[in-house]
């Protein structure tokens, strides 16, 4: 199985790469927010546990989210791999997943970590702001609040998958196909 995390601050083009490597590769995407809302509109127990903190304003613990990962992977046997978008955010998140796959004899294959300046990241932000009516796309200081964040929170992740020889860093400015057909490298040399 072909499992992917891809990593990039907001704005990097994850989105837009995601869908082109579901195409080529036939994987499943996880994104945790889409995993929590389907789960919480399937009334599952881990749906409903979720909604009443996420009701509350808490976060969903990790336990919580790597569960509902958990029945993704036993949803889909078959698939021939999965891209994981947004999670791990936290080395306590990687080391779960990391465990979790090894109970269903599977792995991380690597992390794709795209690589784009500040600069370039707020230019983006600003311009999708203007077509999805996002706030938080849309001021340039919640934009560099959250590209700091990331920064901060994420890095930490990045190296624990360097130390497993997992992290593969693609410069991710010039057109979406050129961008895409480096990944597509990276890929060829992991399986």
């Amino acid at each position: 199985m072909l499992n992917l995390v891809l990593f990039g601050p907001p704005g990097a083009g994850k989105g837009t790469q995601s869908q082109k490597l579901i195409e080529k590769y036939q994987l499943i995407h996880l994104s945790t927010g889409d995993i929590l809302r389907n789960e919480i509109s399937k009334g599952t127990t881990l749906g409903l546990e979720a909604k009443k903190l996420m009701d509350e304003g808490k976060l969903v613990p990790d336990e919580v989210v790597i569960g509902m990962i958990s029945n993704k992977l036993t949803e889909n046997p078959n698939v021939k791999g999965f891209i994981f978008d947004g999670f791990p955010r936290t080395v306590a998140q990687a080391e779960a997943l990391d465990a979790l796959l090894q109970k269903h004899n599977e792995r991380i294959a690597g992390m794709i970590s795209l690589e784009v300046n500040e600069d370039e990241l707020e230019k983006r932000l600003l311009l999708r702001g203007k077509d999805s009516g996002r706030a938080d796309d849309a001021n340039p200081e919640i934009i560099r609040k959250r590209i700091a964040e990331y920064q901060s929170k994420t890095t930490p992740v990045a190296n624990f998958y360097k130390q497993q020889g997992k992290l593969n860093t693609v410069y991710g400015i010039g057109s979406i196909d050129d961008i895409f057909k480096k990944i597509s490298e990276v890929i060829e040399k992991l399986n």
